[in-house]
């Protein structure tokens, strides 16, 4: 087994790793080795990985069973892997601070994101820590939201006006009608390691089901803010063939859209999860 160099990138998250070629089959002890890296560093960062969607399927698929996005095009042989093709032409929607597909009843465990083709410069990604997040809280807040609840809502980052005039207006309302609001904790539980996070984000977090319209807009607003901190996070400038794999359990990521009018392509491959407790 070849060892593995782990580096990390900063003190609440994120890592280097080298020392493994992404494009072979992985076996049990890297696989292993790989998923402590993840729940230590919830964000992991390779370079130099040139990867055909069905070796970034098979990489992914180590990990869990991958989901199929409802709405975003997929490679057509492989329709695990998800296209994200933006230009002027096509914008960005993704330029907001999420958690993937947390509108379905078991919310992703993670995703692996290759880029393909990059702009001249631009087209970061940042990722933030739930759980730095989390742990910053005061105690007595802690507890208070450990006892709610919130809805996560398809068409918050995926609006009917945005679909309606469109060849992909069927697929929509389909995939609408197949993933009606999910409720998940504020604060959940991270299944292998025990950590609390925060649980709520704006691309799909609607509101706070226990509280009035004003006390849900507030409290949203500051969890929204307070979750984006740069004591929390960590910028990556993409490279083309880097590859990220990151824990989406207790992590957000945000897309720069700095880059128009010129091109970006990423293929993303994503794991299925558990439901949050």
């Amino acid at each position: 087994m070849t060892t593995l160099h782990i580096e990390p990138l900063g003190p609440a998250i994120g890592a280097r790793v080298a020392g493994l070629s992404l494009a072979a089959p992985l076996d049990p002890p890297h696989r292993e080795a790989l998923r402590a890296a993840l729940l230590r560093h919830q964000v992991l960062f390779f370079e130099n990985q040139p990867l055909t969607p069905r070796q970034q399927r098979d990489f992914a698929a180590a990990f869990g069973d991958l989901h199929i996005h409802p709405v975003y095009p997929n490679v057509r042989e492989q329709p695990e892997i998800m296209v994200l093709d933006t230009d002027a032409d096509n914008l960005p929607d993704n330029d907001n601070w999420h958690t993937d597909v947390t509108f379905i009843d078991t919310p992703p465990l993670g995703a692996v994101l290759a880029a393909k083709s990059l702009p001249p410069s631009g087209g970061d990604t940042l990722w933030s820590s739930g759980t730095a997040a989390f742990d910053a809280l005061s105690a007595p807040l802690q507890q208070w939201l450990g006892g709610l609840s919130a809805v996560h809502d398809f068409t918050r980052s995926f609006p009917e006006a945005r679909f309606r005039d469109t060849p992909q207006y069927a697929r929509w309302r389909q995939a609408r009608d197949d993933h009606p609001p999910r409720v998940h904790p504020v604060v959940r539980t991270h299944p292998e390691t025990g950590r609390k996070a925060l649980f709520v984000n704006e691309g799909f977090t609607s509101r706070i089901v226990e509280l009035q319209p004003r006390e849900n807009e507030a409290l949203l607003a500051f969890l929204f803010a307070h979750a984006s901190r740069p004591e929390f996070s960590l910028r990556w400038r993409w490279k083309e063939n880097d590859v990220a794999f990151w824990d989406n359990r207790v992590t957000q990521h945000y897309a720069v859209a700095d880059y128009l009018p010129h091109r970006r392509v990423m293929h993303r491959a994503t794991i299925l999860g558990d439901r949050p407790f």
